[in-house]
This record gives C-alpha cells, structure tokens and sequence, in this order.
C-alpha cells in the first residue's frame, strides 16, 4: 500500500544576516512562497484536508510554513520539528519519518543542504546524491515507506515552473 505523499519545500528566499536561526524572508521570497501555496492549493490529487505541515524552529522556515498554510484554508496547525535546520543530519529525520503516521500527505519545511540531502536519502539511499533546490522549490515523493532509497521522486516543482 502507498504511503501518502511527502513534500519537501525548501524555504523562500530569506535576507542575509546573523544569526542564522533569525533570518527573515525577502519581499521576494514571500512572493515564492505565496505563489507555491497557491499552486499546492490548486492540487486535487493531494488530500489536502488531512496535510500536516511541519518546519524548521528557524524564522525564515516558520515564516514559508505560515505563508503555505494561509493559502490552505483546511490546514490550522505548524509543527515545529528541531531536527530540521540547515546542518541536520538526514538520517535523523528518516528516523523519525519510521515513527511518523504515513497514512496522511506530510509537508517539511526545510533548509539546504538538508532538503537536498533528505531527497537524495529517500530516493537514492544515499544523502550525498540530492538534488539542487531553488528557494521555495517542493520535491514530492511517493512510494510504500518513507525510509531511505524507498521512494522516488515524482516531480521537483519551483515557483519560476508555476510562474510560467
């Protein structure tokens, strides 16, 4: 049986500064994220009533989760997940994921190089092989557990896609 969907979303493009962990989105990176919430919204293959939303404790993530929910009027709560930030190890969160109820589509948001290195993880069973993640890009996979090399990459959508 299918596991329902996982989504990754890097988050929107953030301004430069210290420290890290308070660093904010740009005007343009909320415009990304914007336009990524309403493409998620627009998506009828998702169960989008059931999406549990969970990000990083950095502002930049917190702030990308909160613009995605406002564009889905079905989902209330953001879980704040510690073991997400830039420098995480992945293997950690497919720790985690194994503990996790699979039986509702799931949305992390994250940082590189931890999304990119989460993705290569899943799909390849090898963290060293993600893919590149422009900022408030979302990979979705698919596949019967989410555990290392077990799923596969459906598709790696970015805001300029959508934009069109």
């Amino acid at each position: 049986m299918m596991a329902s969907p996982l989504l990754i979303m890097r988050h929107g493009e953030a301004l430069s500064g210290f420290p890290d962990h308070q660093r904010r989105l740009s005007d343009s990176g909320r415009r990304e994220v914007s336009i990524m919430g309403a493409w998620l919204s627009a998506r009828e293959d998702l169960e989008l009533t059931k999406l549990r939303v969970v990000a990083s404790p950095y502002a930049r993530a917190q702030q990308t989760a909160a613009l995605v929910v406002e564009a889905l009027p079905s989902v209330v709560d953001i879980d704040t997940l510690d073991i997400i930030t830039p420098d995480d190890v992945p293997e950690a969160v497919v720790e985690w994921l194994l503990g996790e109820a699979d039986d509702v589509p799931l949305l992390i948001v994250s940082h590189m190089p931890l999304v990119a290195a989460l993705t290569g993880l899943l799909v390849e069973g090898r963290s060293d092989y993600g893919v590149g993640f422009a900022t408030a890009a979302i990979a979705e996979l698919t596949g019967e557990v989410r555990a290392s090399g077990c799923l596969s990459l459906r598709r790696l959508t970015t805001p300029a896609e959508v934009e069109g």
